[in-house]
């Protein structure tokens, strides 16, 4: 019985502590969830404190809670404290540290009175970015514990849209908006800024104070009955750039003038003052349109009691008071006291001014200089090429060269100003692009020397930086303006394959991929280009094709072609090919200019002197912009220029190529000739100077095949003796003395002279040379013919350069019973000596006389050939029986070399200057006095 209580009282005493620690777990756990429920209900009231304000909180606690609520009043006093501490480290040069952020982005931050800025023309230019902010007023947080003043700004060019809400106080909304306004036109040089004012409810006009800017047509004040004016105006603003300026692919103006430098359009700040009533439903579509793409094109909305929702940015100011508002950009908190308006009176004093400064500006004769900007290649050419060409109304004139607008046509009469008009552009793309981002080729075929001035003269030593290649005087040497063409077709190509192997299609693209390599952009022009096409010839067929393709693919590889003409009406060449015209959609028509522009657009026929239409919209209408041009050709002002650009180069730099119709090349300067060196083992033989981009020799290789003999045929001895004098003298300087034999043959009275001073400048070198007359050529070819009997040919290559080799034919048609006569050695020599390293070089008087000197053999024993005045059809025989198209001109030959050429090309015969004498060791010198005193013997 004992144990049986003994251990009921265990089992009790067990129970009892479980009953226990149930009711202290029980206990603990009521405590923590009332903790929870108290801790989640501060968080309710403190969410609730945040979304109403704690300053609203305070001064109505009832409408957050029941201010007995220990939850409310916790976290009332968190709320309190957590002010209390931000507003201490606000007071604690918060105020000042704003007030200098916003000085340092917007106009007037500092919180100077209007009388010192307003009216004050300002000075910043467009190009400049603008200010990130625009003041409104001075603002304070009232409830904070010691209130400080700061600066209210609020965003708006390139940035947001303003949405005003007056709450039945439209004066007050009349006053901000009018000095926000004059801020902006304070700030920027006049005409910057333009602005379209629209009022549902003044029939006279709102902002009247503005309205001196009407005349000046910085101000445009839309009839309150007629909103769908205004707000077509703004959308054609913004089609028209989307459709020229932002067309190269920049997302917005500030964009493309961070990258150019400059902005060619103001900005335009539609002001909209409405009543609360919502516009009907297509305005309202197109007005939320406009806001929608506006930024973009630097159009921004003011609108005041109308809405506005898009996703474009958009700043609210709501006023409270006649004086105070709250804006989104201080937050709620914060009340603004809206910055003092000036007087209606002085406010129409700095209208007036600004108006007259614009008009002033507007009605200033521009000079070159205007044309250049402060700092010189400052641009980048990467999407394109943009300077101004002249000024309407005192506002610049661009031109683009682009991915949009890729080449030019410029047409004019004589006398109408292109030659002047090409100095003023070409001035300003140089003056803003470094020879690095822009290349210049320059072609005029009339009869002048119009681009001459930009390569270095006697009295000038300057050149134009950017140029690499000028002709001039090349009104009959169409194969020039060919020979341009087929090297802007071939630098294409090149281009087109770098794009390729970095997998893109565009030179933009090109120069993001390849950064170290040089693609600056090309700009070929030619001036009076008609002149290429004026004949039904090869040349016209070749530059057509060559033309079309440059046009049609030159824009992505960055290659922009400008041509001039006085009228482009009769190039036969183009009919039926209309699409070379449409690539050049830039169209710039001089006074009484035909054809340059669309048929109907007749704008040219009425435009006074020293101006031009400068269109970018293939001629049409509407794409019109009258431009005044500068004078560019006086003294001082693009002659100024070049010399400041020509002073920024590095002492290595080249300049550029001249190519001068009217003056020979030099044999002495030519780079393909001081590049000869000896020993080669297959000399070449320099001839003259093919007509090309590169100014290269032509050239022929004397190598040991049949036919390696040249011919020059033709009766004019001055460029037959230039010839034969230039393959002598570069024949010489590919072998080293007494490694070739030379004899010179003077057959003909006319040319001792010549032949002498060749043979003079030989023997000064140190070559072995024969002088041979007419007496004494047929044994000098018997003793040639003699050498190629041996197994090996001649012991040395061994050249014979016979002048007038026709004067001859009788003497060499002479025959000894037993031998053969010297007609008979020439034709055994032309026929088997190139391959024993004999080779003749002759001059024969006309095309017959080179016949009969082959006889019966066949005329490839004259592998090249160069003819002067011979007729295209006499040569068909020697150029492989092909039609040859070619009249003789002053000066040029037609050469042909079976070996390389499809068919001939022309060249120009050297000048041989003054002897070229390089020194030479001294025994070989005393060899040559003995030799030329045994001559003289």
């Amino acid at each position: 019985m004992g144990k049986r209580n003994e251990r009921r009282s265990r089992v009790e005493a067990a129970f009892e502590r479980l009953r226990s620690s149930i009711a202290t777990a029980l206990g603990a756990a009521d405590n923590e969830r009332a903790r929870v429920l108290a801790e989640c209900a501060q968080q309710e009231f403190a969410l609730r404190i945040a979304q109403a304000g704690t300053a609203a909180a305070e001064r109505d606690p009832q409408e957050i809670g029941d201010p007995a609520d220990p939850a409310f009043r916790a976290a009332m006093r968190e709320a309190l404290d957590q002010r209390a501490e931000i507003y201490a480290e606000w007071t604690d040069g918060g105020p000042e540290q704003l007030a200098q952020l916003v000085a340092e982005v917007a106009p007037g931050s500092a919180g100077l009175p209007w009388s010192e800025w307003l009216g004050q023309v300002g000075a910043r230019e467009s190009s400049a970015p603008p200010p990130e902010l625009w003041r409104l007023g001075t603002a304070i947080v009232p409830d904070s514990p010691d209130p400080q003043p700061f600066p209210a700004a609020v965003p708006l060019l390139d940035e947001s849209h303003l949405r005003i809400t007056t709450d039945g106080n439209p004066e007050a909304a009349e006053t901000l908006v009018q000095n926000l306004l004059l801020r902006l036109l304070s700030h920027f040089q006049p005409g910057a800024v333009r602005l379209h004012v629209w009022d549902v409810a003044q029939l006279t006009g709102t902002l009247p104070g503005l309205y001196p800017l009407t005349r000046a047509g910085l101000l445009t004040a839309h009839d309150p009955t007629r909103l769908d004016e205004m707000l077509d105006a703004l959308s054609d603003h913004i089609r028209r750039i989307h459709t020229s300026a932002l067309l190269g692919g920049h997302t917005s103006l500030r964009a493309l003038a961070d990258e150019k430098g400059h902005r060619s359009e103001p900005w335009r700040i539609g002001v909209l003052f409405g009543n609360g009533e919502p516009l009907r439903e297509e305005q309202q579509q197109q007005l939320q349109r406009i806001a929608r793409s506006g930024p973009a094109c630097g159009i921004h909305l003011i609108v005041v009691d109308l809405s506005l929702s898009v996703n474009s940015a958009i700043e609210s100011v709501r006023l409270i008071g006649d004086d105070r508002a709250r804006t989104s950009t201080t937050g709620p908190e914060a009340v603004v006291q809206l910055d003092e308006s000036p007087s209606r009176n002085e406010v129409t004093k700095a209208c007036s001014a600004i108006a007259e400064a614009f008009l002033a500006r507007r009605a200033r004769v521009r000079t070159f200089e205007d044309l250049v900007p402060e700092q010189y290649w400052a641009h980048s050419s990467r999407s394109g090429l943009q300077a101004p060409v002249g000024f309407n109304e005192g506002e610049p004139v661009w031109v683009t060269l682009g991915d949009s607008s890729p080449h030019t046509l410029i047409g004019g009469p004589s006398g109408s100003g292109k030659t002047n008009f090409l100095y003023g552009m070409l001035g300003g793309l140089a003056a803003r692009y470094s020879p690095d981002e822009l290349e210049l080729y320059l072609l005029d075929f009339k009869e002048g020397v119009s681009f001459a001035q930009f390569t270095p003269g006697k009295r000038d030593p300057s050149w134009l930086p950017h140029a690499q290649l000028v002709g001039v005087n090349v009104n009959t040497d169409r194969e020039f303006g060919l020979a341009l063409l087929r090297f802007l077709a071939d630098e294409m190509r090149r281009r087109a394959a770098a794009a390729k192997e970095h997998e893109v299609t565009k030179l933009e693209e090109l120069r993001a991929e390849d950064p170290g390599g040089r693609w600056p952009r090309i700009v070929a022009v030619i001036d009076e280009f008609q002149y290429l096409f004026a004949e039904r010839d090869n040349v016209t067929a070749q530059a057509t094709a060559l033309l079309e393709d440059v046009a049609r693919r030159g824009r992505s590889q960055g290659i922009h072609l400008v041509l001039a003409s006085q009228d482009v009406s009769g190039i036969e060449a183009f009919w039926g090919k209309p699409a070379i015209f449409e690539q050049f959609i830039l169209r710039i028509a001089l006074p009484k200019a035909r054809r340059v522009l669309a048929e109907q657009n007749l704008a040219a026929m009425e435009l006074p002197r020293w101006h031009a239409v400068v269109n970018h919209e293939s001629g049409v209408k509407h794409g019109n912009e009258i431009a005044r041009i500068p004078d560019a050709t006086a003294r001082n002002t693009f002659d100024a220029l070049q010399l400041e650009l020509w002073k920024q180069l590095d002492e290595s730099a080249v300049p550029p190529r001249l190519f001068d119709g009217s003056i020979l090349p030099a044999l002495s300067t030519l780079d393909d000739y001081r590049q000869l060196s000896a020993p080669v083992s297959t000399p070449k033989v320099l001839l003259g100077q093919i007509i090309d981009v590169a100014g290269t020799a032509a050239a022929v290789r004397l190598s040991r095949s049949p036919g390696r003999n040249i011919a020059v045929i033709g009766s004019v001895r001055v460029d037959a003796v230039s010839v034969l004098g230039a393959a002598a003298l570069s024949l010489a300087r590919q072998h080293v003395p007494g490694d070739i034999k030379f004899t010179i043959a003077g057959l003909l009275d006319d040319v001792d002279d010549d032949v002498r001073r060749v043979f003079d400048e030989l023997r000064a070198t140190g070559h072995d040379v024969d002088l041979v007359g007419l007496d004494g050529i047929a044994e000098a070819l018997s003793a040639a013919a003699t050498s190629i009997d041996g197994r090996s040919g001649a012991d040395v290559p061994h050249c014979l350069v016979l002048y007038a080799a026709d004067a001859a034919q009788t003497t060499l048609e002479r025959k000894e019973p037993g031998h053969p006569s010297g007609l008979d050695n020439l034709r055994k020599i032309l026929k088997q000596g190139p391959e024993s390293r004999v080779h003749v070089i002759g001059w024969w008087r006309s095309v017959q006389r080179v016949k009969n000197t082959l006889g019966m053999g066949p005329v490839d024993d004259i592998g090249a050939w160069v003819a002067f005045d011979v007729h295209g059809q006499e040569l068909a025989t020697f150029a492989a029986g092909q039609v040859v198209s070619w009249s003789p001109r002053a000066r040029r030959g037609l050469f042909f070399d079976r070996a390389v050429h499809s068919r001939p090309e022309v060249i120009l015969p050297f000048d041989l200057g003054e002897p070229d004498t390089p020194q030479v060791p001294q025994q070989r010198a005393a060899e040559h006095v003995e030799v030329w005193e045994e001559a003289g013997d």
